[in-house]
């Protein structure tokens, strides 16, 4: 009788332990590649991914951006104080137009409205170069987002995952071998591991792209500066007759 039951009693072990080796090989040999690791993270892993997309589109979106809008706010600032002085003031907003980069669009809102108090320019320049930075920064704000949904995002497919792996466990009846327990864990730290990397990029690209923002706001705000003191400089008889009243 004895020798009777002890195929029975052996038949659960054997198909707990081949289980256990279809785990281990799907992670050591045959799941090895990219895409089956994201595969065994399970349903998280696609709005994961999507996000990452959207980081890295985001930061070259941006960066190209901002390179284009960036250029060398002293030699605008010069040309266009020579102009004024000049008296010259249609060369001057001509030379901002064909420039189009935003500190020659703030310079050109200040040359339209001279003759005006200088108050009223001086407010003009300043809504233009508030207008430039909230262009410059448009969508960074998705970046900051990022940053805090993916870790959270990785978390709760941890979460998913064990409580999935658990169950199993439960079902049948505790009888688990280590390396199925094991196997269950580290498919449901894949998420917490893909969340982390994509916050990080994200948040990377958020400082980069904040960082190169604000020295581009910064050398608009003085070469805005320097233009209104141009305009409060002392004119010599001979220009006062050619610039405009």
């Amino acid at each position: 009788m004895s020798s009777a039951l002890l195929p029975a009693a052996t038949l659960l072990p054997q198909q707990v332990d081949t289980t256990a080796l279809d785990t281990t090989q799907a992670a050591s040999g045959q799941g090895s590649s990219l895409l089956d690791i994201l595969v065994l993270g399970g349903w998280v892993m696609v709005p994961l991914v999507l996000l990452s997309v959207l980081t890295i589109y985001l930061l070259i979106e941006r960066f190209i951006t901002i390179r284009q809008a960036a250029s060398d706010p002293e030699t605008i600032t010069d040309r266009v104080r020579e102009y004024v002085r000049n008296g010259n003031v249609d060369a001057a907003i001509q030379y901002c137009e064909d420039k189009d980069v935003p500190i020659s669009r703030i310079l050109k809102q200040g040359l339209e409205r001279l003759g005006r108090p200088i108050s009223e320019i001086q407010e003009a320049v300043q809504a233009a170069g508030k207008h430039e930075t909230f262009d410059l920064e448009k969508r960074t704000n998705l970046l900051a987002s990022i940053a805090g949904i993916a870790p959270m995002l990785g978390f709760f497919g941890t979460v998913v995952g064990m409580i999935e792996a658990f169950q199993q466990i439960q079902n049948l009846q505790g009888n688990v071998n280590p390396s199925v327990l094991a196997g269950g864990i580290w498919e449901a730290l894949i998420t917490t591991a893909a969340g982390l990397l994509v916050g990080i990029l994200a948040l990377f690209a958020y400082n980069f792209l904040i960082g190169r923002i604000r020295r581009l706001s910064n050398d608009m705000e003085r070469s805005a500066t320097d233009f209104i003191d141009l305009l409060q400089e002392p004119v010599s008889a001979g220009q006062s007759e050619e610039l405009p009243s």
